[in-house]
């Protein structure tokens, strides 16, 4: 098993920020997979392909991501933009899923 990377504050070189880093980034992959998973339950749960965009839902996801990083003291707007991403991303993979299952 790897060694964990040090801490932020603990970091005293550019290789341990740079090995930090990609630890953190292979786990924001891990958990985009579980994300994108969740999206293929909803494709096959959804009976109408109408209901794959749902503007209200997006806008509290956003929202609460936006209110989570505020507490965390991480800038909102950067935030904010990287959630819309991924949400429209999310809502793209959905409609390429729900239409896979039904065509394919």
């Amino acid at each position: 098993m790897a060694d964990e990377p040090a801490r932020p504050d603990n970091c005293q070189t550019m290789e341990e920020v740079r090995a930090g880093v990609d630890a953190t980034d292979a786990q924001l992959l891990g958990l985009l997979a579980r994300r994108f998973a969740y999206m293929r339950a909803a494709a096959r749960i959804k009976p109408d392909r109408g209901t794959v965009r749902d503007e209200e839902r997006k806008a509290n996801v956003i929202a609460n991501a936006v209110n989570r990083a505020q507490e965390l003291g991480l800038p909102a707007a950067t935030v904010a933009d990287i959630w819309d991403r991924l949400v429209e991303g999310s809502i793209a993979y959905e409609f390429e899923e729900w239409d896979r299952l039904r065509d394919g």
